[in-house]
C-alpha cells in the first residue's frame, strides 16, 4: 500500500504527537509504520480501547514482525500491576442496585424504595469518581452530572448521605472486604503513579478516553503518541473528555478515507457542519473519500439506541419471514438486559403481577409499573426506561418475539453468514460494512433546533448535543459503500448520489410498506424506515396522568367489546398501555 504524504510525516515525525484522523483513513496501518520504522531496540506499548481492538492489533502487529511492540487496554495494563498477586478478586460486573442496598444496609426514608434509589446514585458517582483524574471524592460535585430535575431535587436532599456511602463502598473495595470493580482497580492504577518501562507508548481511540486513563498516559516518560478523531467521541456517558482536543502536542492530520468515496465523506462533512447550531467556533474539517468498494456482501442496520434497534429488529424479522440468518454485534442477550442485571422479562412479568417470576430483586421490590417509572424519574434510568416502553407497546407478543430474533441469530464465528447485522452505534465502534441502513432515532436539524428552542445558552447541554452529532457522524461512516439514511438526517440540499439512498419522510411517518430509495422517490416492495420519535409522537399522551373522566371512558368502551386497537387510537396511548390501566381498574371480567 502507497502511503499519503501525511501518513509519512506522521511516520517520520519526532517526540510527543497526536494524530487527528477520519473514519477509515488507515490509522491502524500508519501506527504499525510509525512502530516499524522505530529502532528495534526499543521497547514499544500499544494501548488499545478494548479486548476485540487488542486482539485484532496483536494479529497485525505479529504479522509485521514486530515482536518488541506489546499491546494492552488501559484496563489489562491496571490489572497486571494492581490485581494480579493482591488480595483482591474482580467482578465480572457491576454491583446491582440491591447488592449495594444489602451490603450497605442502607435506609430509605418515608417514601418507598428510596434506599434503591440511593443506592442508583452511589454506583454512579463512584464511577464518575473512578473515571475522574482526582483523587478524592471531595473534589467532585455528583450534581454536576445529574440533569434530570427530578433527580436533581433527589440527590440535593440525600447527597450527604450519597456521598458518605460512596466513600464508605470504595473504602470495602480498597480493603479487600467486597470484590472489586474493573473501573476501581483502573483508578487505583492511575492513583499509584506507576511509571510504564518503555521507549514509545502509543494511544489508540484517545477521543473516548477517560480523564483517569489520560493521566496515566501523561505522566509517563516514554514518547508518546495518541491516535483517535475528535468527531467520534461518542463515550461521554462514561465519562470520555476527548483527549485529543485536551493534549498539547505536535498535532498531524489524516484527512483521507479508504473506506468509502467521496459522495459519503461529503455527507458526513455535512452531518459535522450541524456543529455549527451548538458552536460558532467550529471549523470544518475536510475529508477526502477515496473508497472503491462496490460490492455488498455485508448488510447492517444501525440504531442509536437499544429501544430503536430492537423495534427495528422486530419489524425486520415480521416483514422479512424468509430471512434465516441475522446478526447482532455483542451478545444478543444484552439488547434485553440493563446494566444492573435487570431483564425485560422482568419488567413484563411485572406489569403482568407475575411477581413469583421475577428474577431481580430491584423489580421484585415493586408493586407496580406506575412504582418503577417513579423509581426511573428519581434515578434518570434510561435503560429500564426503554424497558418500559417496549413492555407497554408489545405486552404479552414479547416472549415468542425474542425466541424468532435468537432462533435466527448466528454465533460470532458464523457472522459472515448473517443476511443482516444489528448494532447500536456505541457497539460497532471501528466496523464497517458494505451497506448501512439508519434508524431513525438519531439526531436531526429539526431536533437539535427544539432543544435549544427557548433556552438560555447555561440551560443547554452542548457537550449531549455534540456527542449526538458524532453518533450520527460514526453512523454514516461505517459504510463502505451503500447508504440508507431516513430524510430527516439529511443535509439541506444535498446533491444526488448512487450510493445514498434517501428513505422518504412520509415513509417513516407512515406504516406503510416502501423502500429507501435513491433520493426522494419513494418505491414500493422495500423495507419501511421505523421512527422511535413518530412512535412517540403517536403516543404522545401515553404518560399523561388517568383522569377519572378518561377512566369512565375507558370502563365504558371496553365494557362495549371496542377493540383494543381503537381504544388505544381514542386515548393516544399505546394498547399496552391500555392493557396495564384496564388490569388497574380491575375491570378486566366487563368483556367477557
Amino acid at each position: 500500500m502507497e502511503l499519503t504524504k501525511e501518513q509519512v510525516a506522521i511516520i517520520n515525525s519526532t517526540g510527543n504527537i497526536k494524530i487527528n484522523a477520519v473514519a477509515g483513513s488507515g490509522k491502524t496501518t500508519t501506527v504499525i509504520e510509525y512502530a516499524r520504522t522505530r529502532p528495534k531496540s526499543s521497547s514499544i506499548l500499544y494501548i488499545a480501547f478494548n479486548k476485540s481492538v487488542k486482539l485484532e492489533a496483536v494479529k497485525k502487529f505479529a504479522e509485521k514482525g514486530l515482536d518488541n511492540v506489546t499491546v494492552e487496554t488501559a484496563h489489562s495494563l491496571a490489572h497486571r500491576y494492581i490485581v494480579r498477586g493482591s488480595i483482591y478478586t474482580v467482578r465480572k460486573q457491576a454491583y446491582k442496585t440491591n447488592e449495594i442496598v444489602e451490603l450497605l444496609g442502607l435506609q430509605g426514608g418515608k417514601e418507598k424504595h428510596t434506599e434503591y434509589v440511593i443506592a442508583n446514585h452511589i454506583n454512579k458517582f463512584i464511577t464518575y469518581f473512578c473515571n475522574s483524574d482526582k483523587s478524592k471524592t471531595e473534589e467532585l460535585n455528583y450534581l454536576d452530572i445529574v440533569s434530570d430535575e427530578k433527580a436533581r431535587a433527589f440527590v440535593k436532599t440525600f447527597y450527604d448521605y450519597i456521598k458518605a456511602q460512596t466513600r464508605l463502598l470504595l473504602k470495602k473495595m480498597n480493603d479487600g472486604k467486597i470484590e472489586i470493580i474493573h473501573d476501581f482497580y483502573l483508578k487505583k492504577f492511575q492513583l499509584s503513579g506507576q511509571q510504564l518501562n518503555y521507549d514509545y507508548i502509543l494511544f489508540d481511540e484517545g477521543q473516548d478516553a477517560s480523564a483517569a486513563m489520560l493521566d496515566i498516559f501523561l505522566k509517563q516518560r516514554a514518547t508518546k503518541v495518541i491516535v483517535g478523531d475528535t468527531h467520534q467521541q461518542i463515550y461521554g456517558w462514561r465519562f470520555a473528555v476527548n483527549s485529543l482536543e485536551k493534549v498539547g502536542f505536535t498535532t498531524y492530520h489524516l484527512s483521507t478515507s479508504f473506506r468509502f468515496a467521496q459522495d459519503i465523506a461529503g455527507l458526513a462533512m455535512g452531518v459535522l457542519q450541524l456543529k455549527t447550531h451548538i458552536d460558532e467556533h467550529y471549523q470544518p474539517i475536510t475529508i477526502q473519500g477515496k473508497g472503491s468498494n462496490k460490492g455488498v456482501k455485508s448488510k447492517a442496520i444501525l440504531a442509536r439506541t437499544n429501544l430503536g434497534l430492537l423495534l427495528k429488529a422486530i419489524e425486520f424479522i415480521t416483514e422479512h419471514k424468509k430471512v434465516k440468518d441475522i446478526y447482532f454485534e455483542g451478545n444478543i442477550n444484552s439488547y434485553t438486559y440493563a446494566d444492573d442485571g435487570a431483564s425485560l422479562f422482568d419488567v413484563l412479568n411485572l406489569y403482568n403481577s407475575k411477581f413469583s417470576l421475577i428474577r431481580d430483586k430491584l423489580i421484585k421490590g415493586m408493586k407496580d409499573l406506575d412504582e418503577l417509572e417513579d423509581y426511573i424519574e428519581k434515578t434518570e434510568d434510561v435503560q429500564l426506561g426503554l424497558m418500559v416502553e417496549i413492555v407497554k407497546e408489545y405486552g404479552d407478543e414479547i416472549p415468542g418475539i425474542l425466541k424468532t430474533l435468537k432462533d435466527k441469530h448466528v454465533e460470532n464465528d458464523d457472522k459472515d453468514k448473517a443476511e443482516m447485522v444489528f448494532s447500536t452505534v456505541h457497539r460497532c465502534k471501528g466496523m464497517e460494512y458494505d451497506s448501512v441502513q439508519l434508524v431513525n432515532d438519531f439526531i436531526t436539524e429539526a431536533k437539535l433546533e427544539k432543544q435549544q428552542s427557548g433556552k438560555s445558552p447555561e440551560e443547554v447541554n452542548i457537550a449531549k448535543l455534540n456527542e449526538e452529532i458524532n453518533l450520527l457522524y460514526v453512523a454514516v461512516t461505517r459504510t463502505k459503500n451503500a447508504l440508507y439514511i431516513p430524510e430527516e438526517m439529511m443535509p439541506a440540499d444535498f446533491p444526488d448520489s448512487p450510493r445514498i439512498h434517501v428513505i422518504p419522510k412520509e415513509v417513516t411517518e407512515s406504516k406503510t410498506t416502501t423502500t429507501p430509495t435513491t433520493k426522494r422517490a419513494p418505491k414500493k416492495e422495500t423495507p419501511k424506515a421505523y421512527s422511535v420519535e413518530r412512535f412517540r409522537q403517536d403516543h404522545k399522551d401515553a404518560y399523561e396522568p388517568w383522569t377519572n373522566d378518561a377512566d369512565s371512558d375507558l370502563t365504558i368502551m371496553y365494557a362495549d367489546g371496542i377493540s383494543l386497537k381503537e381504544i388505544a387510537e381514542h386515548f393516544g396511548r399505546t394498547r399496552g398501555a391500555i392493557i396495564a390501566r384496564i388490569k388497574k381498574l380491575e375491570i378486566e371480567d366487563l368483556n367477557r
